[in-house]
């Protein structure tokens, strides 16, 4: 990889006070270099000036740029967010699976799916939900105490807890919908899939097929077949008394045009929900978790918020606003570990960005990764730090991008938060989290930031008088 400036930093001494953080670049990688990286850990193409820089500019195939200024993204995302549509390698990877969802579109297209899918997360929607996030945490919690202290792989639970979250608030478990297998077509797409092709890189026109995605793309096909049916069946049974997420989309409507999704734009939204809506979630549990045992003391102020406000009693929705400490522990592991470490745009005018000149085609990426730990932005970045969110607005709004920002930002993401807090505080009233010596997790990134390896630690369990 070849970059601007041309002499890269060198890689600090390993600090053993800090959790692990993912190896940067420290010299150009070239064209095949990138790829190599790019297919096993995308991070790994991140230069490591990039946490001290606010751009860094180069040519690998195509021109690039990656972009840490908080000033120059507020263009892209907000003042100028037509200019940055997603970027092709992106929509290549995604398309063929979520097809022309929320997540991929464009324009006009975006914008109705938009005002059509909004009325489904607005607070009192997210707020019923609470009860379905608060009893599959406790089973969770039943799971996890029963290994009796030894270590467990807590993104295996996370995942699988999130899981059952999604499966209820979609389908409020009707059994008309095998959730748990489109998931597994999904994920065996993405891993494939989802690895940077050499003939994005090179820019190659879309029309020239991508191997991988070709063989992976039959089980996608199935899963689309099996989803259509159950929105069909749905349509003809009818809502429940309490509509799931379903329902909600397919009551949902434009309200500028009154026009409703077809089957295959539910689908589509639906099996981007599914993924998206359990996946980040537990990606930042398991983090979160490794975060709080890497640090006993968090661990314990966090465990006396939860007495504090809630007491022995359930964890409710109404409990999350208080619990300030608990997301603070949320948005420190949001910042740490990005569960979308790289969003990538492709630029269409002109413009100027850090005084560099961008060009129609140029790939401009955020690499939030970088950017929620470069030395400009953050005091002591890579440490893990709580109370560095104790007062929101003194962080920048562009230097903290979990879920994106401008009229993009993530959708679900007061959904994930409120899952994350009770999700969380369960847990802790629970079990005492130790780590694992030996086994640290590795961030790894394809298309999301995963902990490769796991996260195994030590649950011990907590007695507590029940209420």
């Amino acid at each position: 990889m070849s970059q601007t400036p041309p002499h890269a930093a060198q890689t600090s001494p390993p600090d053993t006070a800090r959790p692990v953080r993912a190896d940067l670049a420290t010299e150009p990688l070239g064209l095949f270099g990138s790829l190599k990286a790019a297919r096993s850990n995308l991070l790994s193409i991140l230069p490591e000036i990039a946490v001290r820089q606010p751009m860094v500019s180069g040519r690998t195939g195509l021109r690039w740029h990656m972009v840490m200024d908080p000033g120059a993204i507020r263009q892209m995302l907000l003042e100028k967010v037509d200019d940055y549509p997603k970027s092709k390698a992106t929509k290549n990877i995604l398309r063929p699976a979520i097809g022309d969802s929320l997540f991929v579109a464009e324009g006009a297209h975006w914008r109705w799916q938009r005002r059509a899918a909004a009325p489904v997360f607005t607070h009192r929607n997210i707020a019923n939900l609470a009860p379905i996030m608060a009893n599959a945490a406790e089973r969770a919690a039943d799971r996890i105490a029963s290994v009796d202290g030894r270590a467990v792989d807590l993104l295996d639970e996370m995942v699988k807890t999130t899981f059952d979250v999604i499966s209820d608030v979609t389908f409020s478990g009707d059994g008309t919908f095998d959730s748990g297998a489109v998931h597994t077509a999904i994920d065996a797409y993405i891993a494939e899939a989802g690895k940077i092709s050499l003939l994005d890189m090179l820019g190659v026109p879309d029309w020239v097929p991508r191997p991988g995605r070709m063989m992976s793309g039959h089980a996608v096909g199935d899963m689309k077949k099996v989803a259509d049916q159950a929105i069909e069946a749905r349509r003809t049974r009818g809502s429940k008394d309490t509509p799931d997420l379903l329902d909600l989309l397919l009551a949902g409507e434009d309200p500028e045009t009154k026009k409703r999704m077809n089957t295959a734009e539910l689908r589509d939204n639906l099996l981007t929900f599914i993924v998206a809506g359990h996946e980040t979630t537990a990606l930042t549990l398991a983090w979160g978790l490794y975060l709080c045992a890497f640090d006993q003391d968090v661990q314990d102020k966090a465990r006396a918020e939860i007495a504090d406000i809630c007491g022995q009693g359930p964890i409710t929705g109404d409990h999350v606003p208080e619990l300030t400490f608990l997301r603070q522990i949320v948005d420190e592991t949001l910042r740490l570990y990005p569960p979308a470490g790289i969003i990538s745009r492709t630029a269409q005018k002109h413009n100027t960005l850090c005084a560099r000149d961008i060009r129609p085609g140029d790939t401009v990426m955020i690499p939030i990764y970088a950017l929620q730990r470069n030395h400009l932005l953050w005091d002591n970045p890579d440490a893990f730090d709580p109370d560095r969110f104790a007062d929101r607005k003194a962080i920048d709004r562009y230097a903290y991008l979990p879920f994106g920002d401008g009229p993009r930002i993530c959708i679900g993401a007061s959904f994930a938060i409120q899952e994350a807090v009770i999700i969380l505080a369960t847990l802790l009233r629970r079990s005492r989290f130790e780590p694992v010596k030996g086994r640290p997790p590795k961030p790894v990134m394809i298309l999301t930031l995963r902990p490769e390896g796991g996260v195994w630690l030590q649950a011990i369990p907590i007695e507590t008088p029940q209420a």
